[in-house]
C-alpha cells in the first residue's frame, strides 16, 4: 500500500497545557482515520501540525514519504476546517469564486484568468457536492450546511489524495449532515484518504477504519476499527478508552 502520512512520537505543548505527547501512527491510501477525544484533547493541535500551522516541536512527520519541513506538494492536501470559526459569512463572493479561489497552480502566477478548464473542474467538484445550481449566489447567502459544502467543494478543487477534516458537521443540521457525510464517505470509498474529528463519536467510529483515540494527557491510541468489539466500542462512547500510559 502507498504511505500517505507519517507521524512518529509527536508531542506539542501549548504554554499553558501539555497537548499531545507521543503520538505515532501510519496511514495507507484509502484509510479513514477518524480521532476522538474531548475538547482540549489535542484532536484539531494534530491537524494544525500537519497543515503546518503550528510548528512542531517534537516528533516527525511525513507526508507522501517526504518529510513534512520539506513538504511542497500542498495542492495534494485538501482541508476542511470548521465553518463557524474560518468563515465570515458576510463576505461578498459568489459560491464559483470561492471554490476557485483554491486553484494552487494559478495563485503561483500573479496575474492570470480562470480558464475553461478551470471553470469544468469547478463545476464538476460542485457536482460532487450537490452544489452546482449555486454556483452564481452569494455564498453568504446560504445556510450553514450548504456553505459547509461549498467549502469541500473548495478543497476538493486542487484534487487532494490526503483530505483533513475538522469537525465538517458541527452547527449543521441534521438532514445537512446526512448529506454531508454521504459526500465524505463517497470520496472515501473512491480512494481518497481522510483524517477527519468530529463531535459525533458513534457517526465517526461508524465511518472510520481506523481510530486515533486521545485522553485528556494527550497520548493518542491508534487502532483498527475492524478489531473492536461491541464491549471496547462501547467503552469508547463513554469516554474510558484512550488512558494516558505512563
Amino acid at each position: 500500500m502507498d504511505e500517505i502520512l507519517k507521524v512518529d512520537n509527536v508531542s506539542f505543548d501549548y504554554r499553558d497545557a501539555n497537548v499531545l505527547r507521543n503520538v505515532s501512527f501510519t496511514l495507507n491510501r484509502g484509510d479513514f482515520l477518524g480521532i476522538i477525544g474531548a475538547n482540549g484533547a489535542g484532536k484539531s493541535t494534530l491537524i494544525k501540525l500537519i497543515l503546518q500551522i503550528l510548528p512542531l516541536a517534537g516528533g516527525s512527520i511525513e507526508l507522501f514519504g517526504t518529510d513534512l519541513a520539506k513538504f511542497r506538494d500542498n495542492h495534494r492536501i485538501g482541508y476542511v476546517a470548521q465553518k463557524a470559526s474560518s468563515f465570515n459569512s458576510q463576505f461578498p463572493a459568489t459560491v464559483g469564486e470561492v471554490v476557485m479561489a483554491n486553484l494552487y497552480s494559478k495563485r503561483r502566477h500573479p496575474f492570470f484568468r480562470y480558464s475553461r478548464t478551470d471553470h469544468k473542474k469547478c463545476d464538476e467538484v460542485l457536482e460532487t457536492v450537490g452544489m452546482l445550481e449555486y454556483k452564481d449566489k452569494l455564498i453568504g447567502n446560504l445556510s450553514g450546511g450548504q456553505q459547509q459544502r461549498v467549502f469541500i467543494a473548495r478543497a476538493l478543487i486542487s484534487e487532494p489524495e490526503l483530505l483533513l477534516m475538522d469537525e465538517p458537521t458541527v452547527g449543521v443540521d441534521a438532514i445537512q449532515c446526512a448529506q454531508i457525510t454521504d459526500i465524505i464517505t463517497r470520496l472515501n470509498q473512491g480512494g481518497m484518504t481522510i483524517v477527519m474529528t468530529n463531535h459525533d463519536t458513534p457517526e465517526l467510529i461508524r465511518l472510520s477504519s481506523k481510530l486515533l483515540i486521545f485522553c485528556s494527557h494527550g497520548n493518542g491510541e491508534f487502532l483498527n476499527r475492524a478489531d473492536l468489539t461491541v464491549d471496547e466500542v462501547n467503552t469508547i462512547y463513554a469516554g474510558k478508552r484512550g488512558h494516558h500510559h505512563d
